[in-house]
């Protein structure tokens, strides 16, 4: 027999999910005959599958041992974090969330390449605060909300609890948060929202994007809000709205419209990529707006906050290469069409 006690962030969770979440290899069918055989207990009685837990509620499970992880040992304090671990950047924070600036070529979740990523620095983060203990919870860890590729900068939010993950995700999950970009293209786009099909490789991780709907169905719609607000010769600085969200969406649509990103080597223009030296793509996500948030939701005090990145390095790259081109003859420049933000 395990027994495991509720924590807060375990409050709300439904009891089969919990089951699920601190066994291993557990079959489904397995699970539920374990319910129906009394081998799940809340609190010395027997609980149904869809019982919600509170904090401190005490859940014993009498499954066999074969089905429970090996006992961990005891946590011991993290070591200090290696130089090539960045320390996290918070830009903003309250008791629930976090909105975290992650830089270019930072991963946000760990992959096999066993690199530095965001997740790990913001639970070192909240472990060295105080907010968090590896080894005091039963199921949750600190996660991101969102994500962002390997080679964009910009705000990614981040949950300090389950409560605060699940709110979170709802929010983004009903188009309750707006999200906004800057990127700097190799030609200048027309301004306007833009509509198009999306299609994914996931084996070759890449996009295709099309004029038309497929009838098997596997293209989504996107939907891309553009704004120029500088232009320097041959580049331009946008602001990018984001009406839909998939992998790779403004760099393929940008592609598809014939003025790619920056520094973008998967769908952008090499050529152009190096004459501008440039290293990684220019792409950067300045803002996040929250939009109406349902009173019931644990986050809605969010409701009409607006978190902005200060100073993001793209406006710095832009005028570099704004500072370049007034160099040339003015024959060869293209007048600036600065932001009214």
């Amino acid at each position: 027999m395990k027994r495991f006690t509720a924590t807060a962030n375990d409050e709300g969770v439904r009891l089969s999910r919990f089951v699920q979440s601190v066994t291993s290899g557990l079959p489904t069918s397995l699970l539920y005959k374990s319910f129906r055989n009394k081998r799940v207990k809340v609190n010395g009685k027997k609980a149904a599958p869809d019982a919600r837990l509170a904090a401190g509620d005490v859940i014993e499970l009498y499954i066999n041992d074969e089905f429970f992880p090996p006992e961990a040992a005891p946590a011991r304090p993290k070591p200090p974090a290696r130089p090539k671990q960045p320390r996290v950047q918070v830009v903003y924070e309250d008791a629930n969330i976090a909105v975290l600036y992650k830089p270019a070529h930072l991963l946000c979740h760990s992959d096999r390449t066993g690199d530095a990523n965001l997740v790990d620095a913001f639970t070192a983060y909240l472990t060295e605060k105080g907010e968090y203990a590896p080894g005091g919870e039963n199921r949750f860890a600190p996660a991101l909300c969102n994500r962002l590729d390997r080679g964009t900068e910009g705000l990614v939010i981040a949950a300090k609890n389950y409560a605060a993950l699940r709110d979170m995700n709802e929010i983004i999950r009903t188009d309750r948060l707006k999200k906004e970009y800057y990127t700097i293209t190799v030609g200048i786009p027309p301004r306007g929202r833009f509509t198009a099909w999306w299609e994914h490789d996931e084996k070759n991780n890449k996009v295709s994007i099309h004029a038309h709907p497929d009838q098997a169905g596997r293209r989504k719609q996107i939907v891309t809000d553009v704004d120029v607000l500088r232009t320097a010769g041959p580049y331009a600085l946008c602001r990018i709205g984001l009406v839909t969200g998939r992998t790779h969406q403004i760099r393929a649509h940008l592609a598809y419209l014939g003025r790619p990103v920056l520094g973008d080597i998967k769908y952008g223009n090499r050529k152009a990529n190096e004459r501008a030296g440039a290293k990684t793509q220019a792409l950067c996500a300045v803002r996040v707006s929250f939009l109406e948030i349902p009173e019931g939701s644990s986050l809605h005090y969010l409701a009409g906050k607006v978190i902005k990145l200060k100073d993001p390095q793209i406006l710095r790259q832009f005028d570099a290469l704004d500072k370049s081109k007034q160099a040339d003859p003015p024959a060869e420049r293209s007048a600036h069409v600065r932001s009214t933000e």
